[in-house]
Parts: structure tokens; sequence; C-alpha cells
């Protein structure tokens, strides 16, 4: 069974920066090509994808989170990142990080690691 554990989160000012981990559990993610994405999902609003990234390191962004957001994979540590900087109120929300539904099933999500961004 996959296992999903996000950390990184937290509170900070508009401007600022977070860096979030995403550690893949349960499989030997090395040598599956998954393409996993970070998502997140704000109080009262549907979750959704805001960047992606493929085995060999393509990624792809949101359209609110592009020139502001880097998606990053080390295959060999389990491990996904998710570097935001020029962080927004809007960005608050709880970041989830699972495979890119868009390529099929997903895992069954984690905890999810919260971020509040004030101004």
């Amino acid at each position: 069974q996959v296992q999903l554990v996000e950390s990184g989160g937290g509170l900070v000012q508009s401007g600022g920066s977070l860096r979030l981990s995403c550690k893949v559990g349960g499989i030997d993610f090395s040598r599956m090509g998954y393409n996993m994405g970070w998502y997140r999902q704000a109080p009262g609003k549907e979750r959704e994808l805001v960047a992606s990234i493929s085995h060999g390191g393509d990624a792809e962004y949101f359209d609110s989170v592009r020139g502001r957001f880097t998606i990053s994979r080390d295959n060999a540590r389990n491990t996904v990142y998710l570097q935001m900087n020029g962080l927004k109120p809007e960005d608050t929300a709880v970041y989830y990080c699972n495979r890119n539904r868009a390529y099929g099933f997903i895992w069954s999500w984690g905890q999810g690691t919260q971020v509040t961004v004030f101004s």
C-alpha cells in the first residue's frame, strides 16, 4: 500500500516562500514512471492540481502559480518537492501530493500540509 506524507507547510507573510516535501512510501519510486502532482484544497473549494512532473522531470503548472512555484522530484529518495515563492493569500490551502490524475488512478490521499499566507 502506498503512503503519502506531506510536510513543510506553515504560516507565512505575503511574498514569502515555503518548500513542501512529499515522501512516497510503499513503492520503488525510482523504477515506476509515475507522473506526480501537487494539489491544493482551499476551504469550500474543490481540490485542484497546481503542478505536475513526469518521471523524467518535465513540469507543468496551473496558470495561477506559473512563475512562482517550482515542482521537482528526487526519484532515489522517493520524494517530490514544491518550492513556493511569492506566496499570496489566495495560495492558502491544504496541499497534497499524489499521482497526476490525468494519467489514471490515484492513491489514497495523505494528511496534507497546511499553507497559510497572510497579508
